[in-house]
């Protein structure tokens, strides 16, 4: 019995010796610098795209492009912040807000999604880790995320991640999406069409911009609304007046009080709490 004891006592003691050595890799590899000037040929989320392409027997492949952050519609990268990581020009690489509130409905549903990562965290797991929830790969994505920080201007952040996140199957990269869903440069995108391309984001295979999905319509116009609040976006005047001629009869001034012709927009009301439905996280305002 003794012996049997001190046989699982070294196993055990071996496969924490194991796991202490597979997380702590990731303090020193990959080379995270690389990243400042090089290009990712291929993430390991593409990988493990085609290998789940592979085991169902399916003939694709990855489709991506690169653009430079200065082609790219800064809607695209405020609608993008606003869906995904509010905060993301002012943390370290984590919100540990956001963590926490993810953490509390896990443990209400009782289930580990390990949601409310930034995207400095998502760009660390679609570089080098898999899609797999477990606290282990939450560690390594952790340590990378940190150097990832330590080392790259959040700018280089940003660029990285619109040319390696998915939009759509197996389709990757800010200006692959721009050409397929809108036949234009993603420098040309508009605000609406930004907000549609961060509505996908949570799932882009299920919540694709062409896709009849009315969820993701009413997030992408949520994503919308908030960038008018914040003057990202400034109605046009003729827009403004359309809605105005619009209103109902009932709604118009009392008999005797003379309605005034309608101005210029005015400055973007101060945002209210909105309401966000599963599977994506609450958005900011």
């Amino acid at each position: 019995m003794l012996r049997w004891k001190k046989i699982l006592l070294w196993a055990v003691a071996v496969l924490l010796v194991i796991l202490v050595v597979d997380i702590g890799r990731y303090f020193f590899y990959p080379n995270v610098a690389r990243l400042t000037t090089d290009r990712p040929c291929k993430t390991a989320f593409m990988e493990y795209r085609e290998a789940m392409w592979r085991d169902k027997g399916v003939k694709k492949k990855i489709a991506t492009s690169w653009v430079p952050l200065s082609q790219v519609s800064p809607y695209v990268v405020k609608a993008v912040i606003i869906a995904e990581d509010d905060k993301f020009w002012s943390h370290e690489g984590f919100d540990f807000e956001a963590m926490q509130k993810a953490l509390e409905k896990d443990i209400r549903k009782k289930k580990f999604k390990a949601g409310g990562s930034t995207i400095s965290q998502q760009l660390a797991k679609n570089l080098y880790l898999s899609p797999a929830k477990n606290p282990v790969r939450k560690i390594k994505e952790a340590i990378l995320t940190w150097r990832i920080e330590r080392r790259l201007s959040k700018k280089r952040i940003m660029e990285l991640y619109l040319n390696v996140a998915e939009w759509g199957d197996g389709q990757f990269g800010v200006g692959l999406a721009a050409r397929k869903y809108y036949g234009k440069s993603a420098a040309s995108l508009g605000p609406r069409e930004a907000a549609q391309l961060a509505a996908a984001l949570p799932n882009p295979r299920r919540f694709r911009p062409d896709a009849n999905s009315r969820y993701a319509a009413g997030r992408a116009e949520r994503i919308y609304q908030i960038m008018v609040r914040r003057g990202i976006v400034i109605l046009e005047y003729d827009e403004v007046v359309a809605k105005e001629e619009a209103t109902p009869e009932s709604e118009a001034a009392p008999e005797g009080e003379t309605n005034v012709a309608p101005g210029p927009p005015a400055e973007p009301a101060a945002p209210t709490e909105q309401d966000e439905t599963e599977p994506a996280p609450t958005l900011p305002q």
